[in-house]
């Protein structure tokens, strides 16, 4: 009575012990490579203002504070320790590729530009192909079947290719039935 138990609990324990036998001798290169294909998904994230190449280009020193923000958009710094300042950071972090960041200072001098330091900035295109590039975009699958392949299919005979007319002729309903029961008296 009590042997179908038994047996039960020596194979789970039997499992227990190879579970944790395997799991003490640690991760060989097939499981890693397993766990690098499942892995959980990871939010891209864009934070800032991209700045690009053409835009910093357009920045010359004498412009005003107002035609930097229509080129450069409004700085997501702001110190208020540092009025003369305007800070644009921009970060993408997106799964498969290495984290970006760069950062551009616009310094004023009163309410002209001054100088202009940052990181060297991509081109419009350049950033564009960067992120259609760490997108991975699969192979469409071939939706057209070749002579040899439509061969292996038996032809169609006249009566599987001529669509039967219905024997009785399909008319639109005039009246429905009622969708609720009819009230009792």
């Amino acid at each position: 009575m009590f042997e179908p138990i038994l047996r039960g609990t020596r194979c789970a324990l039997v499992l227990a012990v190879c579970a944790a036998s395997v799991a003490c001798s640690g991760v060989d290169t097939k499981t890693r490579s397993l766990l690098a294909v499942v892995s959980p998904y990871k939010i891209e994230v864009v934070q800032g203002n991209f700045v690009s190449k053409e835009q910093v280009e357009a920045i010359k020193p004498g412009m005003s504070r107002e035609q930097v923000k229509d080129i450069l958009g409004t700085s997501l710094l702001q110190s208020v320790f540092h009025a003369d300042r305007w800070d644009y950071v921009f970060t993408l972090d997106r799964q498969g590729t290495e984290p970006q960041s760069r950062q551009l200072t616009v310094y004023f001098k009163g309410d002209a530009v001054d100088r202009v330091e940052g990181d060297p900035m991509p081109s419009e295109s350049e950033f564009v192909g960067l992120l259609a590039r760490s997108r991975s975009v699969k192979a469409v699958p071939l939706l057209e079947a070749d002579e040899s392949s439509l061969k292996s299919f038996p032809a169609p005979t006249a009566a599987a290719s001529a669509p039967e007319a219905p024997a009785t002729p399909v008319t639109a309903a005039t009246a429905y039935p009622p969708l609720e029961a009819p009230a009792a008296p």
